[in-house]
């Protein structure tokens, strides 16, 4: 599979007009903070974009970001500008037309950034261990619409979770299926490289982030995916597809469940991006100043992360209520597209 996604990526795509769907293509609308870091991206790189997501949370002024199947670079140079000076993005990927391209422009970006603070790695995100980068030093990774081609994505995971500081973040755009890949979509090429082949179920993704040391898997966006090609379409029987972004938390102690402690915090409304209400995932829009009740979880991936100092916090872990209302299993993505958040913990 390393074979087939380095040759349809390297050399059959030239750029992401030559794509036969939508799934790595992110068709969301770009926010207005974002489309000045853009204009500042080399057309050559963003020209060979194949995310399925925006992988930039708040946040990043002087974070070390690691991203693992960065292509061209677009997502590197985004972030390098988010990071600042004082900051370092690492691309890494195995597809050396695509490194080749993000390289040929690292001194066009230095020169407009003012500052060069990226570089690649060609590598396997399975083989993070081989790379040379120290454990616990990033304090963000991402990825985007690339996991899903990995052909051991626990190796993947057990890897991220390895390289992440206490209290950091995998944050990361993929594609998910309603139900296990049947065998006949998973050894397609083509739907393999379309990035559905490989594509996990949603709930075996969430079992296997609990395995590698990720508790408690938030969900920030997802829409469904059309498969615009028809003949593309009828190899896929009644598969339903999904592009979502999960932020998945490095904390000790988080639980499986959103467990009540009787905690709140209140959201300072001083994060740039975020004047008004900060959307922590799916299920918590928290509005400035506003008391809001959440869980244990909640509660740490708030206080015990870069996230802390825009917040105040109310109670401990002294009492314990129950369960959150609300919290179960079902198909966690909105099958008809629309967007939808919650004014309570899950």
């Amino acid at each position: 599979m390393h074979e087939v996604v380095s040759d349809y990526y390297g050399r059959q795509l030239k750029n992401s007009g030559d794509l036969k769907t939508n799934a790595c293509c992110d068709a969301s609308a770009v926010p207005p903070w974002m489309k000045p870091i853009l204009a500042r991206v080399h057309p050559e790189v963003l020209s060979r974009y194949y995310g399925c997501g925006l992988v930039c949370p708040p946040l990043l002024q002087g974070c070390r970001v690691l991203d693992l199947g960065c292509g061209a670079g677009r997502d590197v140079y985004a972030v390098a500008q988010l990071v600042g000076p004082a900051g370092e993005v690492v691309g890494v990927d195995m597809t050396d037309e695509q490194l080749a391209v993000a390289n040929r422009h690292r001194a066009f970006h230095a020169q407009s950034f003012g500052y060069d603070n990226v570089r690649f790695l060609y590598g396997y995100i399975e083989q993070l261990d081989q790379l040379d980068l120290e454990p616990g030093s990033f304090d963000v990774i991402i990825s985007n619409c690339v996991v899903n081609l990995s052909p051991d994505k626990e190796s993947v995971l057990r890897g991220v979770h390895r390289l992440l500081k206490p209290g950091g973040e995998f944050y990361f755009a993929d594609v998910y299926a309603d139900r296990r890949v049947p065998d006949s979509v998973r050894n397609d090429p083509v739907l393999y490289g379309e990035c559905l082949g490989g594509a996990l179920y949603w709930n075996d993704f969430l079992r296997l982030a609990q395995g590698h040391g990720f508790a408690d898997s938030r969900l920030v966006t997802d829409r469904p995916l059309d498969m615009g090609d028809p003949q593309l379409a009828s190899r896929l029987g009644n598969l339903r597809f999904f592009s979502a972004t999960y932020r998945l938390f490095k904390l000790e102690g988080l639980e499986s469940a959103c467990e009540d402690y009787g905690q709140a915090v209140v959201y300072r409304g001083s994060i740039l991006e975020q004047p008004d209400r900060f959307v922590l995932d799916k299920h918590h829009d928290i509005e400035t100043g506003r008391v809001f009740p959440v869980c244990g979880n909640t509660w740490r991936m708030l206080r015990e992360t870069r996230l802390a100092p825009h917040f105040d916090f109310i109670g401990d872990f002294r009492r314990h209520y129950g369960l959150f209302e609300g919290c179960g299993g079902g198909l966690p993505f909105d099958a008809t597209g629309s967007e939808s958040t919650a004014s309570a913990c899950c």
